[in-house]
């Protein structure tokens, strides 16, 4: 316990010494930091948008104007009695223009002078959820588009496979990106613990010679680059916080609103103290590094 106090008073007093570029290396930590939990925050959001539409998916069945009684009742037979279908729902002509004038409020002008509804009836269909949800949703698909009265059939699992594929690709951007200023950040806290370093040889060379334990010769330092890590996770949290707000009623809720995202939320807490837990974790490595090179 002694130790880790005498580490951590010997710590601030080297970093208020050489605080400019004890400056420079927290900032380098922050800014990594900063990049890595915007990516972080992103794909968090993203995650939640993938899985609120996964369990909101639906197939749009359009049906000709024409379609008769006999045929509307097949396709109905058909939906209920397919696995994958959780629900369907039947909208009328007239019921397609009261949604799209609710909608597209600027253009219900418009379609109110084309005088009968320009939208085709259709089934609303709600799909279930599962590891084999596509392979069956396409098989329904193919055999709707086959059925008689059916115009078209729309259904969501294609473009969200390649929402999901997307998100995969941006955390992997992010990864990279935060890896290489990790590194970089490392480095820098190396070389600033290694001036520290240099700047008390004399003096830790005595301590050498009188027997001192290692854990206060090289504690200090490695103290040092922790107190840098955590002070720059801090920072690029309370950044990113900063901007998180910012930017959250302006910008945030109106995309979330237009891309159906119940909410856009910050990092969970548990998450953050990882952020933190990083950023010591970077400064603890580059501490080390210099230290145990001197």
């Amino acid at each position: 316990m002694r130790a880790l106090r005498y580490a951590f008073d010997e710590a601030i007093r080297s970093l208020w010494r050489g605080r400019q570029s004890g400056l420079l290396s927290t900032l380098t930590i922050a800014l990594a930091l900063f990049v890595l939990g915007g990516f972080l925050l992103v794909t968090a959001n993203l995650e939640r948008l993938g899985a609120e539409w996964s369990s909101a998916a639906e197939m749009s069945v359009y049906l000709k104007d024409e379609v008769t009684p006999a045929e509307r009742r097949a396709i109905e037979s058909l939906l209920t009695s397919s696995e994958i279908v959780a629900a369907h729902e039947y909208v009328s002509k007239a019921d397609a223009l009261v949604r799209f004038k609710q909608t597209f409020s600027d253009l219900a002008a418009a379609v109110d002078t084309l005088g009968d509804s320009p939208l085709p009836a259709s089934y609303e269909v709600r799909l279930r959820t599962g590891s084999s949800a596509q392979t069956s949703v396409e098989a329904l698909g193919a055999r709707l588009r086959q059925t008689p009265g059916v115009a078209d059939v729309r259904y969501d699992r294609q473009w969200l496979t390649r929402v999901l594929s997307t998100i995969t690709i941006i955390r992997g951007v992010g990864l990279v990106l935060a890896s290489v200023l990790t590194i970089a950040a490392a480095l820098t806290v190396a070389n600033v613990v290694r001036l520290a370093l240099f700047a008390r040889r004399d003096e830790l060379d005595i301590m050498q010679l009188v027997g001192a334990p290692q854990a206060y010769i090289r504690g200090p330092f490695v103290m040092e680059g922790v107190l840098q890590g955590g002070i720059g996770a801090l920072m690029a949290l309370g950044v990113l916080l900063a901007a998180f707000f910012a930017l959250r009623a302006r910008y945030l809720v109106p995309l979330a609103s237009a891309i159906n995202l119940s909410s856009v939320r910050f990092l969970p807490w548990e998450l953050c103290f990882f952020v933190v837990l990083g950023g010591m974790a970077v400064g603890c490595l580059g501490g080390l590094v210099a230290a145990w090179n001197r």
